[in-house]
């Protein structure tokens, strides 16, 4: 899975919240629901600077099925998200309400 750019992924964090941020680490994650890999990749950790209701954000980017393009996510550690693998599974579950409510 072609990786984009950290800086790429900072802005995006800091313009979906409103907020600086510095990377603070890159996580592995690999999320499996029954038996299958749903996702793999990086989730980038970053330090973010004032965000009313959160000091860090975690940010990654998948590719868009059937495109050559890529959707971007940031999500709050704000309870009850507060690890990168909480943050991927937030984001499944919303891609699949969505998906359903469409």
């Amino acid at each position: 899975m072609a990786q984009v750019a950290v800086s790429e992924l900072k802005k995006v964090v800091e313009a979906q919240h409103g907020c600086t941020a510095a990377l603070i680490q890159a996580v592995p994650v690999k999320e499996t629901f029954e038996g299958k890999t749903v996702w793999e990749g990086v989730v980038h950790v970053f330090r973010i600077y004032g965000h009313p209701q959160a000091r860090q954000a975690y940010a990654w980017s998948s590719p868009i099925e059937g495109s050559d393009k890529r959707r971007f996510f940031a999500v709050l550690h704000v309870p009850p998200i507060t690890s990168p693998v909480e943050a991927l599974r937030a984001a499944i579950v919303a891609e699949q309400r969505k998906g359903k409510a469409s």
